[in-house]
């Protein structure tokens, strides 16, 4: 055993072992200005971010296109224009107030999931929403109001998937991740326009009671200025379809295992909860995330927010890691793109105020990032 203290001070201190990076990753660009969360990619390449209005950034678009994107300026251009972003131009159900859930469908067609909540004030009536958007003529062709009953002011509609293949013109399943109210999945018949939830408050929903994750060696935990500090009570956030369509995956962001349902279950109005309750399979532990999307080679990517790491469930059930790096601290949202490449953003989530008495620890710039997967997103229609 060597004795530094009794070398010779001159004498150099040996290179130790360090953490390892995994995955060849590539930066697309970097924000310095708010915080971005959600991303998708088109079939033509084109980047979309949604930027939601949870904490105190200067935030005066909460969409946005990437023009030209590099390293250094993503460029963002408010999309579908900077009117609908406009918080005194209209009422609430004609804004965008604060869209967090983004994703595109089997048509290359964007929906944006707009929940409404800004900061930590109640959701306004009529402000929950989902727009479709026209990617050819960049114009909105659909836009549904979820009611209170679905949405109310606890709700926190987080994260969509579209499915083409059922009804005249598809479904749409949507997790409530809500800290205040019930959590489950909301179900949206884009023709009828009707919308119900199912798993209402179901456990597999539901946060981990007392549930402490460790993020950058340190407990993290809702520390309000002044007050005694709290475990995180977020529920389900992460969604994604099965590889062969016939389940969807959902997560709470405070746990570690993730769960699947079937989607035949959850697209009949009529099924009483407890039945669809009988098709929810828990598949074990995953690590903390949120994020999480398939692909068409059936695997299931999840963010890990513990361990600055993306992991990949296989098909027979095991995990490997696609990409571990001490920059991804908090990566959140996940795309696989057609181009064959992961897409995901890196926000610093643990740092914000809300975790550290009131303080901002977040430094920019915020990434966003991707890696080749050698696969292509899951698309679900009727051809």
């Amino acid at each position: 055993m060597i004795n530094i203290a009794e070398t010779n001070p001159n004498t150099p201190i040996p290179s130790l072992p360090t953490d390892k990076a995994i995955g060849n990753l590539e930066i697309i660009t970097l924000f310095y200005d708010p915080m971005p969360i959600g991303v998708v990619v088109s079939k033509q390449g084109r980047i979309f971010i949604s930027y939601p209005r949870l904490v105190d950034d200067d935030i005066k678009f909460t969409v946005a296109e990437l023009k030209q994107p590099d390293q250094k300026n993503g460029n963002p251009v408010p999309y579908p224009n900077a009117e609908i972003h406009n918080s005194d131009s209209a009422s609430t159900s004609e804004r965008l107030l604060s869209v967090q859930g983004i994703t595109l469908d089997a048509r290359d067609r964007l929906w944006l999931l707009d929940h409404a909540k800004i900061k930590q004030n109640p959701v306004p009536l009529g402000g929950p929403k989902l727009v479709g958007i026209d990617l050819e003529t960049n114009q909105i062709f659909q836009k549904i109001i979820f009611p209170e009953s679905v949405a109310s002011a606890n709700s926190t509609l987080n994260d969509v998937r579209v499915d083409l293949r059922w009804g005249e013109q598809g479904m749409a399943y949507i997790t409530d991740s809500s800290e205040e109210g019930p959590n489950g999945i909301v179900v949206l018949d884009l023709a009828s326009r009707r919308s119900w939830r199912k798993l209402n408050d179901h456990p597999s929903t539901k946060p981990v009671p007392n549930f402490l994750p460790i993020v950058e060696g340190q407990p993290l935990m809702v520390r309000p200025p002044g007050k005694p500090p709290k475990h995180i009570h977020t529920g389900s956030d992460g969604i994604a379809f099965s590889g062969n369509g016939q389940r969807l995956f959902y997560c709470p962001l405070a746990s570690r295992h993730f769960y699947s349902v079937s989607i035949e279950a959850l697209v009949d109005e009529q099924i009483p909860d407890e039945q669809v309750a009988a098709t929810v399979i828990d598949h074990g532990e995953k690590g903390a995330s949120g994020g999480m999307v398939s692909d068409n080679k059936n695997r299931l990517y999840v963010t890990n927010y513990e361990n600055n790491a993306i992991l990949r469930h296989l098909s027979d059930g095991t995990l490997e890691t696609v990409v571990h790096d001490p920059r991804l601290i908090w990566p959140n949202c996940l795309f696989v793109a057609q181009d064959g490449y992961l897409y995901f953003t890196v926000d610093q989530w643990n740092r914000n105020p809300t975790y550290h008495n009131g303080q901002d620890l977040r430094e920019k710039p915020y990434v966003l990032f991707r890696i080749h997967i050698d696969a292509q997103t899951v698309l679900l229609d009727k051809d």
